[in-house]
């Protein structure tokens, strides 16, 4: 098969480049006004940079600059993310995000991005650079390639992407263990009917992922409301019963 070379891949197969290239062309037209309507709410919500950058690896172990829309407040704490990290890599826990608990370091809206995969839109500047796909394994954070055995690094055989096999079967709801498993056979099967599929089956896949995130929310503010219920209960029946005492003496 013919291949082409950039910047962060030796030899990308040409249906790859130009199935990145013609989807962004096509999608631009509707991209664009999201992408600022989103920045727009950013600057507004929240002070300090509309997008995020931090290194990422990708293909075969190579560093490069990750763009997202900023969803966390200035200078957040990222060392509560990386124990979060760690305990999912060291157990079969499925892999839910921190923030579907409610994280104090998100911003107005952050939740709500982060769980549409909009937060995600300027990583299309890296798909133009060659350095990501729209379709492929996610790029990791070097906390985490660190710790990757060397059988799990097969997963970087191909450029990371946007969305990808992994994200379409379970994502949230997978194993680490899982992840690497479905990401290492995209990586030795991938093909433009695989990459079409998946990018069909994204949009179900964020629905269902924004529905889950919504029900643990509305579950999440039940047990909050329960808890309060309690207490003020226990506070009551204490200044009855203390009331009580007063009255017999």
């Amino acid at each position: 098969m013919t291949n082409i070379r950039s910047e962060a891949d030796d030899t990308i197969p040409v249906w790859k480049r130009a199935l990145d290239i013609t989807c962004i062309i096509l999608a631009l037209p509707v991209l664009l006004p999201v992408v600022l309507m989103i920045a727009s709410i950013i600057w507004l919500a929240s002070p300090g940079p509309i997008l995020y950058l931090n290194e990422r690896i990708g293909y075969r172990g190579r560093r490069f600059i990750c763009f997202k829309f900023r969803t966390m407040k200035a200078n957040a704490d990222s060392d509560i993310h990386k124990k979060h990290l760690a305990e999912l890599m060291r157990s079969d826990a499925p892999m839910v995000k921190m923030d579907s608990k409610g994280d104090s370091r998100l911003i107005p809206f952050g939740a709500f991005l982060r769980a549409t995969g909009l937060d995600e839109l300027p990583q299309l500047l890296n798909v133009l650079g060659g350095q990501m796909s729209i379709v492929g394994p996610r790029p990791c954070l070097p906390y985490e390639y660190e710790n990757y055995v060397p059988a799990q690094k097969r997963r970087f055989n191909s450029l990371p992407g946007l969305t990808g096999l992994w994200q379409v079967s379970g994502k949230n709801k997978t194993t680490f263990s899982e992840m690497i498993a479905l990401d290492i056979q995209y990586s030795e099967s991938k093909s433009l009917g695989m990459d079409i599929k998946i990018m069909f089956r994204t949009f179900p896949a964020l629905f269902g992922q924004l529905q889950d995130s919504m029900a643990r929310k509305a579950a999440g503010n039940q047990r909050a409301m329960a808890t309060s219920t309690t207490a003020t209960a226990h506070a009551e029946s204490r200044v009855i019963a203390e009331s009580e005492l007063v009255g017999q003496k």
